[in-house]
């Protein structure tokens, strides 16, 4: 997969990813999918969660080969000193750095923003961390649990009042952490094509969960009173949830006045369009417990594809709970190209998520798998200046980790 081959609206941008397990991740594969050229910088023994197992895929991990397909790899031992050179010079030449360590970490290294600014003016250095790296917090370690439930997530997630906290099932604070750093290096870059002038982009997987908490906030600032957990209904709109049926689960969502008109003519309920506790939102929100059962009730009597069918032809919007390999499956999935398919050299065809975001003139693409620990060493190395001889000295010495077969 080589760089010339990258095609989307970054392509030319020209990144070095420092990060592991996840958040970090997420921000190299977003950028990877859009056209940059992600180098992934390993440890000798590799990303942590090449040893994420099971589930595995002819002995590679399935969640190294989920986080990391697109980009390049070489792995560096950067204890020692040849190690640390070889990582200065990529980055005096990189657009881009992504790092998710603890706050220190890349100071220590002699990696800080400002020694690297001194050599690259241009470098837009991209930190995600657990809390951000400013603040009382600062120092704090990170972990998408932990995240969730400062965040205020665990608090408005669950079955309901009186239930045990829940954390989404998705780990988000670290997907969105990764998401918001693509997001920012994005708008650095954009400035540095105009000034050539780099930045730091600096987020956290506890602002990433704060901002999934909009509606919550907007409660809770309007009233001084924070909402608590509603399952699957919205803290502001109803009905907006999921209802049992015959043999599985639908989502509803008749939440404005024509909508939840048009439900009950599709329900057939005459008695709940005249009932005055369900005549306007502020009343069905009032009495939702009510509402429930009685669209329980409702709901229950047949299939999800029956209700599909009706509900769809009165325009009313909804939709199954699909299990995860149901979505795989999904004619809408499949059509936006979200299931994508690379070819590794171990685990061969790997199936993964595409790019979630279409571009109409210059599109992304998804060029290959995740590399094998080190497999781009010489290709990169190459890049960057260095002769065949250098780069068997670099590995024969341990700073740079060889690929083996």
């Amino acid at each position: 997969m080589a760089k010339e081959g990258r095609q989307g609206p970054l392509a030319g941008m020209k990144v070095i990813e420092l990060a592991h397990i996840m958040a970090g991740p997420v921000c190299g594969l977003m950028l990877a999918d859009m056209g940059a050229d992600v180098i992934k910088v390993e440890k000798p023994d590799g990303d942590d969660t090449r040893r994420f197992l099971p589930p595995d895929i002819n002995g590679e991990s399935a969640a190294y080969l989920m986080m990391n397909r697109n980009k390049r790899g070489i792995a560096l031992d950067l204890k020692s000193k040849a190690g640390l050179d070889v990582l200065k010079r990529l980055l005096a030449d990189a657009d881009v750095v992504i790092e998710n360590y603890r706050l220190g970490t890349m100071e220590k290294l002699g990696l800080g923003y400002e020694t690297l600014k001194a050599i690259n003016p241009g470098l837009i250095y991209c930190e995600i961390s657990g809390f951000g790296r400013t603040g009382p917090y600062a120092t704090r370690g990170g972990f998408d649990l932990i995240a969730q439930g400062m965040s205020g997530l665990m608090s408005i997630t669950g079955e309901g009042p009186g239930r045990p906290p829940v954390k989404s099932g998705a780990p988000v604070s670290d997907i969105t952490a990764g998401i918001l750093g693509a997001l920012g290096v994005a708008a650095a870059y954009a400035r540095k094509l105009q000034t050539g002038e780099g930045q730091k982009v600096d987020t956290s997987l506890f602002e990433a969960g704060i901002v999934h908490t909009y509606w919550q906030s907007a409660i809770a600032f309007a009233t001084g009173t924070p909402p608590g957990p509603m399952g699957s209904a919205h803290p502001l709109n109803a009905p907006y949830q999921a209802f049992r049926t015959a043999d599985g689960w639908l989502n509803v969502g008749a939440a404005n006045q024509k909508n939840w008109e048009r439900l009950v003519g599709v329900l057939d309920a005459k008695e709940l369009a005249e009932d005055p506790r369900f005549a306007s939102n502020h009343e069905r929100m009032k009495h939702l417990a009510v509402l429930e059962q009685a669209l329980n009730e409702k709901f229950v009597a047949e299939t999800t594809a029956e209700w599909m069918t009706r509900l769809e032809a009165a325009g009313v919007p909804c939709g199954p709970v699909l299990s995860v390999s149901e979505m795989h499956q999904d004619e809408q999935a499949l059509a936006r190209e979200m299931v994508v398919e690379t070819v590794h050299p171990t685990a061969g065809p790997v199936k993964a998520l595409g790019l979630p975001i279409k571009f109409s003139d210059t599109p992304g693409a998804i060029a290959g798998p995740a590399p094998r620990l080190g497999q781009h060493n010489r290709e990169v190395l190459r890049e960057f200046g260095y002769d065949d001889e250098a780069i068997d000295r670099l590995a024969a010495d341990g700073a740079l980790i060889a690929h083996t077969a």
